[in-house]
């Protein structure tokens, strides 16, 4: 019977083929993809990380608090003239206080990974799509707010 006191514990239970990403690298997604572009990069995170169910829910659900704020400033800035310069700072805004907080729930898997000593993937080629893809859904929808009101 093998001792649990050597039994590695570091990686234990995750699939080390999906290579994480860096969690500063998911700020630029936030930035300039918005909420659900940051939201869909970190729930993807936290499971090539290893992140349990209940806390890939809290991104799921702080994703999803961050995007009726985002609406909730929207219904306040918008005018007839447009979409004002207020409104694009304040969207960015909820994005990256979201994601800080996304950030938050993977943070310890990510140091558990650090210690397994392996290299982040790159984010480049699925961030840029998550990017333009996450900007192109908010438009949409706060264009069919605009229809509705």
């Amino acid at each position: 019977m093998p001792d649990d006191l050597l039994r590695p514990t570091v990686g234990a239970g995750v699939d080390m083929s999906a290579r994480p990403w860096r969690l500063m690298s998911q700020t630029y997604v936030a930035f300039f993809g918005g909420v659900l572009a940051s939201t869909t990069i970190a729930y993807l995170n936290a499971g090539r990380l290893g992140v349990d169910a209940a806390k890939r829910r809290l991104v799921l659900l702080t994703g999803l608090a961050g995007f009726v704020v985002v609406i909730g400033v929207f219904l306040l800035l918008y005018d007839d003239s447009g979409i004002t310069s207020g409104f694009r700072v304040g969207i960015r805004v909820v994005a990256v206080l979201c994601c800080m907080a996304q950030l938050r729930l993977q943070r310890p898997m990510d140091r558990a990974f650090q210690l397994r000593g392996s290299d982040y993937g790159s984010l480049w080629g699925i961030g840029i799509a998550v990017t333009i893809g996450g900007a192109v859904v908010e438009g949409v929808v706060l264009y069919l707010v605009t229809v509705v009101l």
